[in-house]
């Protein structure tokens, strides 16, 4: 009985996903916040470790940069993606001569809202508490904050890469040249912050 409420369940999205195309929005918003959550992350990162902070102090601001771009990404694709659809339903509304709230139409936008703004927010806060990890290995004093720091910033290329080969692979181009690309943008923004932290007056604590 469950296994078939499921499988009804599984259809219906299925469906749903289908008709509100809502496949290449998500593949699109899970990038860009992914993106962004790791980056993020290795910014706060590196200005703690350089200026000398506990790796509690990492992982609060992870956390509390996590929940703050979860919470904002959700929020605004909610409202972002709400009036979108709402805007399209609405002219094909006028298009047919019907009213068609609650039909198959409005219950696929509906869904494709939720879907949209679930991956905007959490694919931001799942890049970076990644990223942040080793943090929370060096405050229980396994590993030291040096070896976090440095396993924190491969993290950050691993999964900048990674993004990388996944769209040359929706793009149908060269996974190697993609992931180069987001490997050197990685590599770039360290440099920035490094760069700037010293600069603001941090001393580098390895």
């Amino acid at each position: 009985m469950v296994k078939k409420k499921l499988k009804k369940i599984v259809k219906k999205w299925k469906r749903y996903h289908e008709i509100s195309n809502v496949g290449p929005i998500t593949r699109r918003y899970f990038v860009m916040n992914a993106f962004d959550g790791a980056l993020t992350m290795l910014g706060v990162a590196i200005g703690a470790f350089i200026s000398g902070q506990k790796p509690i102090v990492i992982i609060s601001a992870g956390i509390a940069g996590s929940i703050a771009m979860g919470t904002s990404g959700m929020s605004g694709a909610y409202m972002t993606e709400k009036a979108e659809r709402t805007r399209k339903l609405k002219k094909l509304e006028r298009a047919m001569l019907t009213d068609m709230e609650d039909g198959l139409h409005d219950r696929s936008h509906r869904f494709a809202t939720i879907v949209a703004s679930l991956v905007d927010g959490v694919s931001p806060a799942i890049a970076a508490m990644t990223v942040i990890s080793p943090f929370f290995l060096a405050n229980f004093g396994l590993i030291s904050s040096e070896t976090a720091f440095i396993i924190c910033v491969i993290l950050t290329l691993i999964v900048l890469t990674t993004l990388g080969i996944y769209l040359a692979k929706i793009s149908d181009k060269s996974m190697i040249r993609y992931g180069l690309q987001m490997l050197l943008i990685g590599i770039i923004t360290a440099f920035l912050c490094v760069g700037t932290t010293i600069l603001l007056g941090g001393d580098i604590a390895i």
